[in-house]
């Protein structure tokens, strides 16, 4: 599993030039499965440091300036969207390869799963994209901030 989390002042997701999901400051964080993730995943220990680290990693700013602050401790939203284009492959020629990413049957479920686990624990609300949509998002980077998470180095 990779995330990609940037904090935002503002998000936004759109599908068929509808808002489908909205949130205020916190975080946008693209998710994507790959290949060697299985439908064991959910629960696991790496799972949960995977949430763990999106609502307590402290990078939101204290009076200081310092990155001292988690989405718990700003109370912040949290958007996330599905994102398997984050396992390209693009070592050889010029069109990355998804053959690293998760098959979409069964990180529709891991995803769903994601989000659900991730409203239990999230300190505001949790918007999301439509899985398998074109998407576009609409969102201004905080910083700029831009963390990835992956499992493997969890």
């Amino acid at each position: 599993m990779r995330i990609v989390l940037q904090r935002v002042t503002r998000a936004t997701v759109t599908v068929n030039d509808e808002c489908v999901g909205e949130i205020g400051t916190g975080l946008l964080a693209l998710v994507g499965f790959g290949g060697s993730d299985s439908a064991d995943l959910p629960g696991s220990p790496v799972w949960e440091k995977m949430l763990d680290k999106i609502m307590n990693l402290r990078i939101f700013t204290d009076p200081d300036g310092k990155f001292n602050l988690s989405l718990n401790d700003v109370q912040g939203d949290l958007m996330l969207v599905s994102q398997f284009t984050l396992h390209a492959d693009c070592k050889k020629g010029r069109r990355p390869s998804f053959t690293d990413s998760c098959h979409p049957d069964l990180a529709r479920g891991l995803f769903d799963r994601f989000v659900e686990d991730a409203r239990a624990k999230a300190p505001a609300s949790v918007a999301t994209g439509e899985f398998g949509a074109e998407m576009f998002l609409d969102f201004t980077n905080w910083g700029p901030v831009t963390i990835l998470l992956d499992s493997d180095e969890m």
